[in-house]
């Protein structure tokens, strides 16, 4: 594993200046978080570098604002944060903002305003990169979720400012390296969601990493169809049926099992509990049936897979799991590898927002070795990329 500064290799930082790039992007609906996950997240390298009597500073986004705008203000989530912080946190705009910075005392934290509000941190413009070195003596890197992208607060500061990861950071990267880096074998992954197309580069790369390949969701229909199987009315990319093709021959020539369901649960219209709802072998969906979810005798089959491996990477639900009852599939496998990871057999290593609120649902999301909130950095790190942000910590 490459290796990189933690907040263990920091010496007196009394006193210190110390930029902390954390991700407190988080969803709100009438001025109330609705999902807190980021903000908690944040929280042992913010109170950490405080209780060292650090003047913690934290860097974030909020949403994609074209100008600066109120309603993408970090002051929105300034409040939420220190409720879950439980200490004072201070919110400090860009006017002003070193004279401001000034006042703070050793232990103080404050939330800087929305980085995006300058053009130049997404280009990472070196001027916006000096801009916030200006205001501080350290820079850490605690935004895992934000690494695949190379911002001035993401990836400029560490070239710029010593640099080190926080421990929300280091945990995804140890927990990362022991899903895909150097795994216990053999490794089972499995990728699922609506289309191949957003995930082909995933497949790609882990056919030859991995042991077992378990397709779900609406990608598995491209797959049964690429293979001559009658998919009715399913979600299905049918352009994409040659891809598909060359997917299975490289898994054979790599000697990844890929695993596609061979019974399906199928219904007429897409609904809660449609009363066309039924359990079929794969070849036999009818005309005006659409796949749904994975039937359960194929969900025994993949639960009897997971017990022979010692290493689980998934991303992305088996059925239209949103849609109870087509949320089975997703869950019982949930469970089961919750189970396993729980008794000592399994590491467990999960990631994408569909993902985390897939085991939410099935009461599993604490018992997996490791959930990330993360979502394009984390099918980024599943396709085999470098992470600008995490390149820039590696020494």
């Amino acid at each position: 594993m490459p290796s990189f500064k933690t907040l263990d290799d920091l010496g007196d930082i009394a006193g210190k200046r110390v930029l902390v790039r954390e991700d407190l992007n988080v969803p709100m609906a009438d001025g109330q978080v609705t999902d807190d996950t980021r903000l908690r997240a944040a929280v042992p390298t913010v109170a950490e570098l405080a209780d060292k009597g650090a003047i913690v500073l934290v860097l974030a986004h909020f949403g994609r604002p074209k100008v600066p705008a109120p309603e993408y203000s970090t002051a929105l989530v300034t409040r939420p944060f220190q409720e879950v912080l439980g200490r004072p946190v201070r919110f400090v705009d860009w006017e002003g903002d070193a004279e401001a910075v000034a006042t703070l005392q050793p232990g103080d934290v404050a939330v800087l305003e929305n980085t995006r509000f300058f053009g130049g941190e997404e280009k990472n413009d070196p001027a916006v990169v000096q801009r916030f070195a200006a205001l501080g003596d350290i820079y850490v890197n605690d935004a895992f979720s934000a690494a695949h992208r190379a911002h001035a607060s993401t990836e400029g500061l560490a070239h710029v400012l010593p640099a080190y990861a926080g421990r929300a950071m280091e945990a995804e990267l140890r927990a990362l390296e022991k899903a895909l880096g150097n795994p216990e074998r053999p490794v089972a992954a499995v990728v699922g969601g609506a289309k191949v197309s957003t995930k082909l580069d995933v497949l790609k790369h882990l056919v030859a990493r991995v042991d077992h390949l378990i397709i779900g969701g609406g990608m598995a229909n491209t797959f049964l169809a690429a293979r001559g199987v009658g998919v009715g009315k399913s979600l299905c990319e049918h352009d994409l049926a040659g891809t598909a093709e060359e997917i299975l021959e490289a898994a054979e020539r790599a000697n990844c099992t890929v695993h596609l369901p061979y019974d399906v649960v199928v219904a007429k219209e897409f609904a809660p509990n449609p009363s066309s709802m039924r359990i079929c072998n794969v070849h036999e969906v009818a005309a005006d049936e659409m796949i749904l979810d994975i039937g359960p005798a194929a969900v025994e089959a993949l639960a009897d897979a997971l017990k022979t491996c010692r290493t689980l990477v998934w991303n992305g639900p088996l059925g239209a799991f949103e849609t109870p009852p087509f949320d089975a599939a997703t869950v019982a496998l949930a469970r089961t590898a919750a189970a396993l990871t729980q008794e000592g057999s399994l590491v467990s290593v999960a990631g994408g927002g569909d993902t985390v609120a897939a085991l939410n649902q099935a009461g599993v999301a604490d018992d997996f070795t490791f959930v990330s909130t993360a979502g394009g950095a984390f099918l980024e790190w599943m396709e085999g990329k470098d992470l600008p942000g995490v390149a820039a910590l590696t020494l």
